[in-house]
């Protein structure tokens, strides 16, 4: 067992930073849908009607299925909500 450290769980279970880093920007911009479903109640279904897709991916959306979106899925999606999404490109640690 190994008592290696990482910064987040991304870095420990993806193969490459540049996974992890992928994985890190969906995981919030899906937290950051789901915030705006809690915020608005919507339904699975008016949810689906609002951001451009099916029940069932605003359920894969719901459970944290973060390997079925894309990024650009993703960014469609709040856009679509009328959400707006900005970027900062730090220098890496």
């Amino acid at each position: 067992m190994s008592n290696e450290r990482f910064a987040s769980v991304w870095d420990a279970i993806e193969d490459t930073p540049a996974e992890a880093e992928n994985m890190r920007l969906r995981s919030s911009l899906m937290m950051a849908l789901k915030d705006h479903i809690a915020r608005e109640g919507l339904s699975q279904s008016r949810a689906a009607e609002v951001f451009g897709v099916t029940q069932p991916r605003v359920s894969d959306l719901m459970r944290g299925k973060v390997g079925l979106f894309s990024l650009d899925c993703l960014v469609n999606m709040l856009a679509a909500a009328g959400l707006h999404v900005e970027m900062r490109v730090p220098r890496a640690a």
